[in-house]
């Protein structure tokens, strides 16, 4: 999973009906394509201004993310597919605790990665898709240890404007990805087992290994986080 959270942050955690037929007019705020440059040059532009001392306040830096990066993220429907089926037999109360777990233990992870970024690694290619549609994809290259690496960032309109909820790194979905990884947990040791793991890494207590090894790659793009 630690692979695939990097190109996230470069930009930037029963399911809910996505808005079909809406226009493009509709949502407010910026256009998918529009929305992943504003927050690319916001977020690039805080750290170059005050690099260092983000370094040095962890505190500081998770201000920063939350910030720029949440409002932009769909964290509640990201949550839901990473669960996948065990969402439905959650209860209310797992639901919360696992949406702010998995949200928390993805932003945990990002401050280190975040300050290595350059903004000459990023690239924003021209947008293909439908304005109007309720779904969009951005398709960026990041430059990644002298490879030029595909990175497509998942977008789903909502009606507080468009959020990021989903990023295919060379053709592997980190949502998918953390999907399979969650669900082999929770299928052999239970949700509980894997809200309290995240929860107490969140806490910086060391966390019980899961019942399998992340199933990312090597060869992604890398660094986690997320």
């Amino acid at each position: 999973m630690r692979a695939l959270v990097y190109p996230l942050l470069v930009l930037l955690g029963a399911f809910p009906a996505l808005v079909s037929g809406a226009t493009a007019t509709a949502t407010p705020g910026p256009g998918p394509q529009q929305l992943m440059e504003q927050v690319s040059r916001d977020m690039q532009q805080a750290i170059d201004a005050d690099r260092d001392a983000l370094s040095k306040d962890p505190a500081k830096l998770r201000a920063l993310i939350d910030r720029l990066l949440l409002p932009h993220f769909d964290t509640d429907y990201a949550a839901r597919m990473v669960l996948g089926l065990h969402w439905r037999n959650a209860s209310e109360s797992q639901r919360k605790r696992f949406i702010e777990a998995f949200y928390q233990s993805l932003m945990k992870d990002y401050g280190d990665a975040m300050l290595q970024f350059k903004r000459d690694q990023l690239k924003i290619l021209p947008f293909r898709g439908d304005p109007a549609a309720s779904t969009a994809t951005v398709r960026t290259e990041v430059m990644r240890d002298g490879k030029v690496v595909p990175v497509n960032f998942s977008l789903r309109r909502t009606p507080s404007g468009w959020k990021v909820w989903d990023v295919t790194i060379e053709g592997i979905s980190y949502a998918r990805n953390f999907r399979n990884d969650f669900g082999t947990e929770v299928n052999q040791q239970g949700l509980e087992h894997l809200i309290q793991r995240l929860e107490a890494q969140n806490a910086g207590a060391a966390p019980r290994p899961p019942s399998a090894p992340p199933s990312a790659p090597a060869q992604t793009p890398a660094a986690r986080s997320g």
